[in-house]
């Protein structure tokens, strides 16, 4: 039975990957020919985060799948703690980060709402707690519309079938697939670049990787996609929305290309993610690797 199951896994990631490959491969020419930020073209970067979960779609229809182990149930009954880790992460990493970047005079702060907003008060410390309020909450909730094309396919389909298809370190093959998928976007300078793009792909795609093992380990750990949709949408919002907006001047010290913020990431992820997993492909269903052995960090 295991060896159907590894093989069924087989078959739907070959699905999934020719899917992800060709609209990913049209979406991002797309973008690439704009010559724009992603920012000014959201659309197409909607679409594109909608890419992977078309992909696990097709797979799933293909094979006659299923959806129930996506899951789309809240998960265990602690599930509420798994979605405020989620939220909290990017708040630490922001915190902690640009703060410390910030301090140091690595780059530098400014107000993150421009002057003509309703809620500036001309405080340039209150002006960063509003952007920060909206952006952790009703900019969270907006986010994760976006970010559930991508976990619907990253951790709701593809991390789970390359576990039960034995291959190598899943979690960090499903991270670096995800730390790459980004790349080209760096390479043109439209996302996440600094004045040296290699270097701001390398640095981007360290931190991504520890993105998806905290993103893999509330998915596996819960039985769930809501944590990790909650943690992608919660980081883009906030992240992106005030501490990015909030920063000049950052030469590779900050931001999602930044060597502060993937310390403190690849730190926060190693102390909540220490010790073996509690594996669940959905809430009280158990996921069992090929290898049979403990999953953790290590051998994941």
């Amino acid at each position: 039975m295991r060896e159907k199951e590894m093989q069924t896994a087989r078959r739907g990631l070959g699905v999934y990957f020719a899917v992800l490959i060709t609209g990913t491969a049209f979406f991002e020419w797309r973008i690439l020919q704009t010559g724009e930020s992603i920012h000014k073209v959201p659309l197409l970067i909607i679409a594109l985060m909608y890419i992977p979960a078309a992909a696990s779609v097709v797979a799933r229809l293909s094979l006659r799948e299923g959806f129930g182990d996506v899951s789309f149930r809240w998960g265990s009954p602690d599930g509420g703690r798994a979605v405020l880790l989620a939220w909290v992460y990017p708040i630490v990493v922001g915190v902690v980060a640009y703060g410390v970047g910030w301090a140091a005079h690595l780059a530098a702060f400014q107000a993150p709402l421009p002057p003509g907003s309703h809620l500036d008060t001309g405080s340039a410390t209150l002006n960063l707690l509003a952007s920060f309020l909206v952006s952790a909450t009703l900019g969270t909730v907006l986010s994760c519309f976006s970010a559930f094309g991508e976990e619907l396919g990253w951790r709701g389909y593809m991390l789970t079938r390359l576990m039960t298809a034995g291959i190598p370190r899943p979690v960090l093959v499903s991270g670096l697939i995800w730390a790459l998928w980004h790349v080209p976007l760096i390479l043109s300078g439209q996302y996440a670049a600094e004045s040296r793009a290699g270097l701001s792909a390398t640095l981007f795609v360290i931190g991504v990787i520890a993105d998806g093992y905290l993103a893999a380990f509330l998915r596996l750990r819960w039985g769930s996609i809501w944590p990790a949709v909650m943690m992608h949408g919660a980081w883009n919002a906030i992240i992106q929305g005030t501490f990015d907006r909030a920063t000049v001047g950052t030469p590779f010290s900050v931001g999602e290309s930044g060597w502060l913020t993937v310390i403190v990431s690849i730190s926060f992820v190693l102390v909540v993610t220490r010790g073996v997993w509690t594996l669940q492909r959905r809430p009280g269903e158990e996921l069992i690797m090929p290898s049979g052995k403990a999953a953790s960090t290590l051998t994941l």
